[in-house]
């Protein structure tokens, strides 16, 4: 994988399809962006794609394989894989729900009646659950046979989860990963997959040694493809620690809300800490498709300044997705916020450039979201039009609206920090950070003879990114 900056997209966000993406990236960031993360592109049910019917099929208003096979000529494309769920109107669902016990996929799902011993977890186990529900996670099924089973639904009810102890399954996953792999993909990106690990009195959540064999048994599947596999897991930051321990790619879902709490603040002192501990084989995020997590910086910021955090995004319109698990006094703990990032800076265009400076500063590989790359703020008439609050952070750009909005002078800052971030060799390099007082950050680059250096007043979001060349200290103008 090249070390080039990668854009985060639905298929049909920048532009109305995969043929109008196409279009976009090479008309408008043609040495900006080197990988694509499109995200799901199948047939879906819910969830804006993340409750796949058919792995075999792009779907027609996206395009077709075609398309991804184009795009995959001059991007990396990364895909996703959600190993913990498949789409209750799959096919394999539907001839479960026709044939019950007969059908060759009625062990392919998590059947209530098969996992716990009365067929229905206690208060206790259900207590003990890290789910995304007030209740247990399951939902009731009518089969065609007049019976009612329970099956266990981690997420929205149109995504029934796969029961990854049975060999159907398995052969499931196999098939689909080489379906996505043989177009041109050597990325997938493994959606939900510290909840597809379940055992009875457990959170049934990154367990473990569960969670490694299942991950080692995927990428045995795909030994000797080249494909790379990247881990989504929102969690303590020391489960990202672990997995980068065990040589897979992690996500550094740490690093938005701790730059958030770094410009908030004007303070170094987390910041610098977290560059000295996190993981340099990884993909590093300011906004997804998803909100800004807050459980992964439990324990590196407080509880007083991660609370000091969501209080003042909310000032900026954010809203927030909430955890049923409750804190040790009992209290609700917001798990997500729900706010484009540029919002989330108060739509300061110096300090979004600064933040986007941050992150390509940080080890690994930069990811930058689609609305990101415009310095898109909140879209609060979709969320209000939609009734779906992460809405927020998901507009989607006509052709015309992308064609304006790259005119604005913070993007066009930020394509030239794009642009230097590709071509520079010093970020092949190793990391170091400087002395500095409090109110300022320092971050070196150097490899091979070459350095850059990113200097910032964290008082004013002023800041100069240097580079040298035969000795010579230049700046990057912006």
């Amino acid at each position: 994988m090249k070390n080039h900056i990668m854009l985060i997209t639905y298929p049909d966000s920048f532009g109305k399809n995969l043929k109008e993406l196409n279009r976009v990236m090479h008309t408008y960031f043609p040495k900006e962006i080197g990988a694509v993360h499109i995200l799901p592109f199948y047939p879906s049910s819910g969830d804006r794609g993340f409750a796949p019917i058919d792995y075999r099929r792009v779907s027609p208003e996206f395009g077709t394989w075609e398309d991804i096979e184009t795009i995959s000529r001059d991007y990396e494309i990364m895909a996703d894989f959600m190993i913990n769920h498949l789409s209750k109107r799959s096919e394999e669902f539907r001839d479960f729900v026709e044939k019950h016990d007969d059908s060759e996929y009625a062990h392919l799902f998590m059947r209530f009646k098969d996992f716990w011993e009365n067929g229905f977890p206690t208060e206790e186990e259900i207590a003990l659950l890290n789910k995304r529900k007030p209740c247990a996670p399951c939902v009731d099924i009518d089969f065609a046979d007049g019976t009612t089973e329970k099956i266990w639904c981690t997420f929205d009810e149109e995504q029934m989860d796969l029961d990854l102890r049975s060999e159907a399954a398995w052969k499931f996953v196999e098939r689909t990963l080489r379906e996505i792999t043989s177009h041109g993909i050597p990325l997938i990106r493994l959606d939900a997959l510290a909840f597809a690990t379940k055992r009875p009195g457990t959170t049934c959540f990154f367990l473990e040694p569960d969670f490694w064999q299942l991950i080692d048994r995927v990428r045995d599947m795909l030994e000797g493809t080249g494909v790379e596999l990247l881990p989504e897991i929102h969690d303590h930051y020391t489960k990202q620690l672990s997995i980068a321990d065990h040589g897979y790619y992690v996500y550094d879902f740490v690093l938005p809300v701790m730059v958030l709490h770094t410009l908030y603040t004007h303070s170094n002192t987390r910041l610098l800490h977290w560059l000295n501990i996190c993981p340099r084989k990884q993909y590093t995020t300011l906004d997804t498709h998803d909100g800004l997590g807050t459980v992964d910086v439990v324990d590196l910021l407080t509880k007083e300044e991660l609370e000091s955090v969501i209080r003042k995004t909310e000032d900026y319109g954010a809203n927030f997705k909430w955890d049923y698990s409750k804190d040790s006094q009992g209290a609700k703990v917001v798990y997500q916020i729900n706010c484009s990032y540029y919002s989330a800076v108060g739509e300061n265009d110096q300090a979004y450039l600064l933040s986007r400076a941050i992150q390509f500063f940080t080890p690994g590989i930069p990811q930058v979201y689609y609305m990101g790359l415009l310095a898109g703020p909140n879209d609060y008439e979709l969320m209000e039009r939609t009734h779906y609050d992460r809405n927020i952070s998901r507009h989607n750009y006509t052709l015309e609206e992308i064609d304006e909005a790259v005119q604005k002078p913070v993007v066009q800052k930020l394509c030239k920090m794009m642009r230097f971030y590709n071509s520079h060799p010093a970020f092949s390099g190793e990391m170091t950070l400087p002395s500095q007082e409090e109110g300022e950050l320092k971050i070196l680059w150097e490899g091979n003879g070459d350095k850059v250096l990113l200097e910032a007043d964290l008082n004013t979001c002023d800041f100069t990114i240097s580079y040298w060349e035969k000795d010579e200290k230049k700046t990057l103008e912006l």
